[in-house]
């Protein structure tokens, strides 16, 4: 349990870089919700790497 809440972080930038790579290969690029949604999961992904990581380094 405790690798998988450690590798969190990166699973949800992995997951937010597939939407936009999805949303590009179909041509969704002009609609607000599929690069909210990958901008969204970037960035919590980012901020839980860092989070679980130092909650994690004990």
């Amino acid at each position: 349990m405790n690798s998988f809440l450690k590798n969190l972080g990166l699973i949800l930038v992995v997951l937010g870089a597939i939407v936009l790579i999805v949303s590009f290969a179909t041509g969704n690029v002009n609609y607000n919700g599929p690069l909210l949604a990958g901008m969204s999961l970037i960035i919590v992904g980012i901020i839980a790497y860092i989070v679980c990581n130092k909650v994690f380094a004990e």
